[in-house]
């Protein structure tokens, strides 16, 4: 029996409530078990919110493959367990909102956080009350796939093979459109003419059906729930360009199929570029992880075994000689050395170690030789800990921009606008005319000035900066910048040079030390050699010359003995002939253009402050030669990070610039982080810019530059919105047809090109004032 036309059409719009997978059957028929389980989880937790307001559709459940009862959580003091997971399949906002709200209400779950921005879920829960493998089903049954941090999925491709068809297609059709229009000033043959319609449309196609898909369901689902976003009017945009080019290319007159082409281009484009940095933190965090040897050497008996490093425990032993890295934390039992702290303080000047001090993985052992016993296992060590913290700090949401907020009116008006257009032509003018005024509407009203003003304005901005010596990763980082209100600054590799430098000594101290130095490779000794020939002192031959690990260097230089030890954190003491006492002092050169750049920025309305691992007198040293506002000695990784942290807290928006590995939190925990170019990898994979020069002057070239963006997207918009208005007026009130609103549509997005091309022109003006 034949189904009528009605039944056909209510079974081809039937979808499933859960997951919008068409169905056959009623409007409220579910595809499978799964999301009819799915859809009773979350309304049975109250969250019925969730389906009218969601921008997207989540995937369809599947059932849980990993054996999640096997998995080892870590137990809390309270008794209670914690992990963090990969939540795969999180398409919007209200993903996060419906999946942390059915956790956070599921019995035996204490606390679940879900972040949109990094893809991660942190949960809490009581081991007596439910099992892991529940809480990951309980995800599961939502539609979104839970996995263990470390098991990562292959980046998705398809936006990216979406942007290459589009630009090819744009490319492509931009030629033929430029050879029809100069066939306006000749005589070109009409079927070359037909040709190149038929060709752009033939490229057009795959653009308008596959590139431009996102546009056109994100349009449909917030349209299906009620939310108006800026997908439905670029959506609309598209729509009308496709039809109006079919039309044009089947009954013979212009069409504008290069516009349509170009905008998909362009937007997909800014989402290609806006997607970028979400893996940055985990291939800093594993990048960070790495510096830890894999092998270590544990003491069993008499006699030594090679083993992997994760495999050492509390309580083992391993030997660990000069030049090597650490790879675990423990305490030395025996032995002496000079350690490199670097990794963790930031500071290049080695501590001296014996019994009883504390040591870290990853530290490197510059000489001698010394037993570590281990203290905590591999996953509990320091850089690990550090690793976490860059994870745990790009798990926070981002602030909503302009165009976001924009985006629902914007919408409404135009939809309202073109609805009303023809409703009032209709009855005057029939509904030939009444659909050729909407289409004149929907047309000049093609919101892509106001899609493409941070994009355009953002990539005039990045470049700008770029000439100046700092390099964003993204236009959000350069747009952020502009809220920034305090610097902080690493000291070391920063603000200084990074390297031991002689600070004072006299010309005859530095000669003996040199002499006694030449040979040696430990940091202080290059430094001293240096100097010495810098000063163009030559350098006496020394005899009998021992160096003891950890505590000094003696000799005989011009037949008088010598004995050269440390005096402090950032003094050598020469020790000679009847109690003579020479002091070489030690430190941090000071970057040139340090003092000059503070300066700039404090110019500039900002706070400047010191955070640095080194000691306070050295630190407040520093901070006194540059003039920054504060100086915050002897921090630790986690120490700075928090210190930022409490900032934003207090209402503060921080900028931190650092070069270390050790500076990996507080890079991810800042507002905007800054890596020197010259830096560990991980704080540069970590940080939202990086320094292409040795200096940190560009940072405030930065604050310019985000500045004049910040200001010429709101006035683009401005412009755009008022050309809109004046421009839908003029075509509702039929005074524009679709030939000539066609050729009107580009002039808003010319005036956005002309703002971003004032940004450098802007900018420039502002540092000669």
């Amino acid at each position: 029996m034949e189904r009528s036309g009605a039944e056909r059409r209510e079974r081809q719009e039937a979808s499933c409530p859960h997951c919008g997978i068409a169905v056959e059957g009623p409007e409220d028929a579910f595809c499978c078990r799964g999301c009819e389980m799915a859809w009773a989880i979350i309304r049975g937790a109250g969250l019925e919110r969730y389906y009218e307001e969601r921008t997207e559709l989540p995937p369809r459940p599947e059932p849980l493959r990993e054996r999640w009862d096997s998995v080892e959580a870590e137990r809390r003091s309270d008794g209670t367990c914690e992990v963090r997971l990969a939540v795969d399949g999180l398409r919007c906002a209200s993903c996060v909102w419906v999946t942390e709200n059915v956790l956070e209400r599921t019995e035996g779950i204490e606390d679940a956080t879900v972040s949109y921005a990094t893809g991660r879920a942190t949960i809490r829960w009581d081991p007596e009350r439910i099992g892991l493998g529940e809480v990951a089903g309980r995800i599961a049954s939502l539609g979104y796939r839970p996995r263990l941090l470390g098991n990562e999925a292959r980046p998705d491709r398809t936006l990216l093979t979406r942007l290459g068809v589009a630009a090819f297609a744009a490319a492509n059709v931009m030629m033929f459109s430029a050879a029809i229009y100069a066939g306006w000033l000749g005589s070109m043959e009409t079927a070359y003419v037909e040709l190149f319609r038929w060709a752009s449309l033939a490229l057009a196609t795959p653009v308008a059906v596959y590139s431009a898909s996102p546009f056109f369901e994100g349009a449909w689902t917030g349209l299906r729930h009620r939310v108006l976003h800026m997908d439905v009017p670029i959506a609309i945009a598209i729509g009308v360009l496709y039809v109006q080019g079919l039309a044009g290319t089947l009954a013979g007159f212009d069409t504008y199929l290069d516009s349509l082409t170009m905008l998909v281009t362009l937007l997909l484009a800014g989402r290609v570029l806006e997607s970028g940095g979400r893996r940055r933190a985990a291939e800093a965090a594993v990048t960070l992880a790495a510096t830890v040897p894999a092998t270590a050497r544990r003491i069993v008996g008499d006699t030594l075994e090679v083993v992997a490093s994760e495999s050492l425990l509390p309580g083992d032993r391993i030997a660990v000689g000069a030049g090597e890295d650490l790879p675990a934390d423990g305490v030395v039992v025996s032995g002496r050395g000079a350690l490199q702290r670097a990794l963790l303080t930031g500071e290049s000047a080695p501590v001296t170690i014996e019994e009883g001090d504390e040591v870290w993985a990853g530290t490197v052992l510059l000489d001698g030789a010394v037993t570590v016993e281990v203290s905590v296992a591999v996953e509990g060590t320091v850089i690990q800990q550090m690793a976490e913290q860059l994870r745990q700090a790009a798990d926070r949401g981002t602030k909503p921009s302009s165009t976001d907020r924009i985006a629902p009116w914007f919408t409404a008006a135009t939809l309202v606008i073109a609805a009303v257009t023809f409703a009032v032509w209709l009855p005057v003018a029939g509904s030939a005319r009444a659909l050729t005024t909407t289409i004149a509407v929907l047309i000049v009203a093609c919101p892509c000035a106001l899609a493409l003003s941070k994009p355009l304005t953002a990539a005039a901005g990045l470049g700008a900066a770029a000439r100046r010596g700092l390099l964003f990763r993204s236009a959000d980082a350069l747009l952020e910048t502009a809220d920034i209100d305090t610097i902080a600054l690493d000291k070391t590799g920063t603000v200084t040079e990074g390297a031991v430098e002689i600070v004072a000594a006299s010309d005859r101290d530095l000669r003996v030390a040199a002499g006694l130095e030449r040979y040696s490779r430990h940091p202080i000794a290059v430094a001293i050699v240096r100097e010495a020939i810098a000063r163009g002192v030559p350098l006496p031959a020394a005899e009998g010359v021992r160096e003891e690990a950890g505590s000094g260097i003696e000799g005989h230089v011009d037949g008088t003995f010598w004995r050269l030890r440390s005096g402090g954190s950032d003094v050598v003491v020469l020790e000679g002939p009847e109690g003579y006492r020479g002091l070489i002092r030690i430190g941090d050169r000071i970057r040139e253009d340090s003092l000059a750049a503070v300066a700039a920025l404090q110019a500039l309305g900002q706070r400047v402050v010191l955070l640095s691992g080194d000691d306070a007198d050295p630190t407040r040293r520093i901070a006194d030669a540059i003039r920054a506002a504060e100086a915050w000695p002897a921090q630790t990784p986690a120490e700075k990070a928090k210190r930022i942290e409490g900032w934003r807290e207090a209402g503060h928006s921080v900028l931190f610039a650092g070069d270390g590995m050790n500076d990996g939190p507080a890079l991810a925990a800042a507002d905007v982080g800054v890596a020197m170019g010259t830096g560990a990898a991980s704080s540069i994979l970590t940080a939202d810019a990086v320094l292409g020069v040795g200096s940190i002057a560009p940072i405030a070239a930065g604050v310019r530059v985000s500045r004049v963006c910040r200001g010429a997207i709101r006035a683009n918009q401005v412009r755009s919105v008022v050309y809109n208005v004046v421009a839908v007026s003029a075509a509702a009130a039929g005074m524009v047809n679709p030939l000539v609103a066609a050729v009107l549509m580009p002039l808003s997005s010319a005036m956005v090109l002309a703002g971003a091309a004032r940004v450098e022109r802007r900018v420039r003006a502002r540092e000669r004032s």
